[in-house]
């Protein structure tokens, strides 16, 4: 197996998929070669996530569980699971 030159959907920019990639898309069962080149995969993955990439997120007050301090979390915090600020949840171990 050779490395192919294939054409972005998107751009009709030539790129290189690689004798690695096509290993790994075999091996992750993937039917198809892809259709976009790898900046317009990212691109199209950032839009779907929603973001332009290190785009904010949006984040919810809450109080830490073990230290009491106020911090922001990037989820809605609900009364039956304990928040904890980074430093606490860092020195939990998880």
């Amino acid at each position: 197996m050779a490395d192919k030159t294939l054409t972005c959907k998107e751009c009709n920019v030539n790129f290189i998929f690689s004798e690695n990639e096509q290993a790994f898309y075999r091996e992750k069962g993937f039917q198809n070669e892809p259709q976009r080149c790898p900046d317009c995969r990212a691109a199209n993955k950032r839009a779907r996530r929603g973001g332009s990439g290190g785009g904010s997120r949006e984040m919810f007050p809450a109080t830490c569980a073990a230290c009491g301090i106020e911090t922001t979390v990037p989820f809605k915090p609900t009364s039956d699971k304990p928040v904890y600020c980074k430093d606490c949840f860092q020195s939990r171990g998880r």
